[in-house]
């Protein structure tokens, strides 16, 4: 954590202004201040935008975003303060140069270049991995560049195999999944620019994003049959989307289940790969539409089902709990957290109900029967 600043540290002229009347201090704010050199002036904002004066406040934060060349050259040339480098650092990341500069400072604080792995460009990401040795101490970064969707794909798989070699576990939704894809992916040397497989995933990304914009709500992405044993039919809309995805690798599959759309997960949670399927399942992006969608198919695996059904949060509707008790391919785990949520006279049905598998009916049958007692 970045520490508040000490005014005592400060120069005369600076600490005068802090403690000054709000005329003096509205001044400084817009970048006036008398006697307070670049490196310092950007700590006297830092100061200001988080005092108690709302109006003073609002102007020393505007004003730290539009800095004057001659400011921002007079301070990148000091040995800046971690409070001042985060102000730039989370303000000018998209100017690489600058970056490069402010990230190579003494007093920088971790918890900055994770904040810009966040949020920064491509070439920004670029800069971030390249420090292996930060990457590995930190991993959080790690995590972050490879959430961020304009980090090229060829660089996550590169960070995520950088943290496999050195067995270190990175906070991500399916790790596991990501770390086991990536023992089996031939990974590119880092060049100056992106790769085909990157240009590939970002025109996925795209088209899935603006898929996302065209759609009212979500529409599940297969149409199945009456047969659960005939493989199910990509709808129409969905079938660019569908070809894009079938041209990606497992690792990048991992990454767009991680970070894509709903639409996307729809495809890839029934991906031939279990470890893509699983990703897709554990998804940050996965939301109750997805999941009722979800629970009606035939053809989906236990296995997806059973790590949907660690997130209560998602099961809320009833028709999605219905849907999942007379799905053939609910197990009988998922299934005993549900049958509290029915009434005995529906569970009676299900229970008399062919559609439904054969244990779970057993598993009604012996809830029915003990309720009785």
């Amino acid at each position: 954590m970045i520490p508040p600043i000490d005014p005592a540290k400060l120069s005369p002229p600076a600490q005068k202004i802090l403690t000054g009347p709000p005329k003096m201090q509205e001044m400084a704010a817009r970048g006036i201040a008398l006697g307070v050199m670049p490196a310092e002036l950007i700590l006297l904002l830092v100061a200001l935008s988080k005092g108690p004066e709302p109006g003073v406040a609002a102007i020393a934060d505007k004003t730290l975003g539009n800095l004057p060349q001659p400011v921002l050259a007079g301070a990148l040339g000091a040995s800046l303060a971690p409070q001042a480098i985060d102000a730039l650092a989370t303000r000018y990341h998209d100017q690489v140069d600058m970056l490069a500069k402010l990230l190579a400072m003494p007093g920088l604080a971790i918890d900055t270049v994770e904040d810009v792995s966040r949020v920064c460009n491509e070439h920004a990401c670029e800069l971030i991995a390249t420090n292996e040795e930060r990457l590995l101490a930190h991993p959080k970064i790690i995590e972050y560049l490879y959430l961020n969707k304009n980090c090229r794909m060829s660089t996550a798989d590169r960070i995520i195999e950088l943290a496999v070699r050195n067995n270190v576990e990175v906070s991500l939704p399916a790790w596991k999944e990501a770390a086991a894809a990536i023992q089996n992916e031939l990974i590119m040397e880092p060049t100056g620019e992106a790769s085909p497989d990157d240009l590939i995933f970002r025109q996925t990304t795209a088209l899935a994003d603006q898929m996302r914009q065209d759609g009212e709500s979500i529409e599940d992405a297969l149409v199945e049959g009456d047969d659960p044993n005939v493989e199910a039919k990509v709808r129409d809309k969905f079938v660019p989307l569908f070809r894009e995805i079938a041209m990606m690798t497992n690792s990048q599959k991992i990454r767009f289940a991680t970070i894509g759309t709903p639409e996307a997960i729809l495809i890839l949670i029934n991906d031939p790969s279990p470890l893509v399927s699983r990703a897709a399942a554990q998804s940050p992006q996965m939301n109750e539409a997805v999941v009722e969608q979800c629970a009606k198919r035939r053809n989906i695996s236990g296995e997806v089902l059973t790590a949907i059904g660690q997130k209560p949060e998602l099961l809320r509707r009833l028709s999605t709990k219905r849907d999942l008790m007379k799905n053939p391919k609910t197990p009988p785990s998922l299934a005993m957290k549900l049958i509290n949520h029915f009434q005995e006279h529906e569970l009676s049905r299900m229970q008399s109900d062919r559609n439904v598998s054969s244990s779970i009916r057993a598993l009604i049958k012996n809830h029915l029967e003990r309720k009785k007692r």
